[in-house]
């Protein structure tokens, strides 16, 4: 499939913000960033007292720097 000018602008001039720069990360990101496994994020994420996930729209979200406080916390996950 060809790619337009306009889709191949848009792809050189946007940039991604890297992971630890930003405020909410998915389940991948959070995942990638932390070394904690995506079933085990998404089992913690479950839980009433966790402090670190959000629903926004039905999608799961991490709050990275909650997470960072988190595992700063924790002996064992």
């Amino acid at each position: 499939m060809m790619k337009s000018n306009e889709d191949i602008k848009t792809a050189v001039t946007q940039k991604e913000t890297p992971i630890w720069e930003k405020k909410w990360l998915t389940l991948e990101e959070a995942a990638a960033y932390s070394g904690i496994g995506r079933n085990k994020l998404r089992e913690l994420s479950q839980q009433k007292s966790c402090p670190f996930a959000i629903l926004l729209g039905g999608k799961l979200y991490i709050i990275r720097e909650k997470l960072d406080d988190f595992t700063d916390k924790q002996f064992r996950i």
